[in-house]
């Protein structure tokens, strides 16, 4: 607020003597105001201030067919704020505490005294253009406001797009149907949450009756996780069915990232390949342990990763280890969602209470394993939200 801004605000002048006009009009202009205008006509005043918005109004309250207290009443209809920028002139000094009462913001009394109309003029002029000012960044702030709930909506809109982009990529990388695989039982589920992940399990057919399982774990979240999964997905099938060597398939997928992903993109993997009298291979690039019961003695083989993470470094080379599975054994293979999960008290679920699980439930089948993780999960969370997704492939030898 400068000096400026206060010696020319817009000030009306109303009393129904033209002497008494003359005379604050001059008073006025003398101190230095440079907008002054006036009325003896009261009836003219809200006209007036509709379209000239002053800033201060100088009113007389003893004025024939409409005084000044009626006058006050029709400008509050239309200040909607109630804020009246009204110094009145009265000679009477009990209609001074009611003018203030009806809205008035001061009062000068009758003959003037220069310097009491200066300084009352000026105190007036200064709180009314602070509060014109304050309105007017309260809208531009209530304008910005609406403006960022806008652009929050937009992205909010958009982000919610790439999520169910995400997640109908993730949803259509997984098997639409379990295989049926000569001698085995295969169970499969994946729990996606509240951020779309990048799990994904999937079976391959190798001819002679020999088949391929993996179950991999993407880093990151949303559309890049999903797309980083479709592309590896995509190459696994390809190499597979081009006839490669799965240790060979798993070094190409490799090199692959290395040289197309972001530095950050990078996956973990546990892949298999398995004949219907259960001898096979495995590969586990930087994945989980997984858990192999062995129904002959009731205990568990953990097979531990020995293999970089895939995608993280070019120079890595990935070799197969034997596997061999016999009537009633069961392959438990998952992604470190499941052994994460936390519940209310920021407690992991944990490998312990899935061995436990594993080792109570396997010899009532692959099914029967599959269920009771599933369901201990749930029951350990209690519904907490978790921030990765909850994959999980069991293969059970049943004869």
């Amino acid at each position: 607020m400068t000096p400026a801004d206060i010696l020319n605000a817009r000030i009306l002048v109303v009393d129904d003597k033209e002497a008494n006009v003359l005379l604050l009009e001059g008073m006025l202009r003398v101190a230095g105001y440079t907008s002054v205008t006036s009325t003896t006509d009261p009836v003219k005043v809200c006209e007036l201030y509709r379209e000239h918005r002053y800033s201060l109004i100088l009113l007389d309250l003893q004025m024939p067919g409409m005084d000044g207290f009626e006058v006050m009443e029709q400008l509050k209809e239309i200040e909607g704020d109630g804020y009246l920028p009204i110094l009145v002139i009265t000679a009477q000094p009990g209609h001074k505490l009611r003018a203030l009462e009806a809205g008035a913001k001061d009062f000068v009394s009758k003959p003037f005294d220069l310097g009491e109309l200066r300084a009352r003029v000026h105190n007036i002029l200064e709180v009314r253009l602070l509060h014109l000012e304050t309105r007017r960044c309260n809208r531009e702030l209530e304008e910005t406001i609406a403006e960022l709930k806008a652009s929050r909506e937009i992205i909010r809109r958009k982000t919610l797009e790439e999520f169910v982009i995400a997640q109908q990529t993730q949803e259509s990388l997984l098997p639409q149907r379990l295989p049926q695989c000569e001698n085995f039982h295969i169970r499969a589920s994946s729990s996606p949450t509240r951020y779309v992940g990048g799990d994904f399990y999937d079976f391959l057919p190798l001819g002679t009756g020999e088949w391929a399982g993996v179950l991999a774990d993407v880093s990151g979240k949303g559309v890049s996780a999903a797309l980083l999964s479709s592309m590896v997905l995509g190459a696994l099938n390809m190499e597979f069915r081009s006839g490669a060597e799965q240790h060979e398939v798993v070094n190409r997928v490799n090199r692959l990232l290395c040289e197309k992903s972001l530095p950050f993109q990078f996956l973990t993997l546990f892949m298999f390949t398995l004949r219907p009298d259960g001898v096979g291979q495995f590969i586990s690039g930087g994945h989980t342990p997984a858990y192999l019961f062995r129904a002959a003695t009731g205990k568990i083989e953990l097979l531990i990763s020995d293999s970089y993470i895939v995608g993280m470094f070019d120079f890595a080379s990935y070799r197969s280890r034997p596997l061999h599975l016999c009537e009633g054994d069961i392959l438990v293979v998952y992604s470190d969602g499941l052994t994460d999960t936390e519940n209310e008290h920021g407690e992991m679920f944990g490998e312990a209470r899935m061995r436990e699980i594993v080792s109570r439930e396997a010899p009532s089948g692959s099914k029967a394993v599959e269920t009771a993780l599933l369901q201990a999960i749930e029951g350990f969370t209690k519904g907490v939200p978790q921030t990765d997704d909850i994959t999980l492939v069991v293969v059970e030898k049943y004869r």
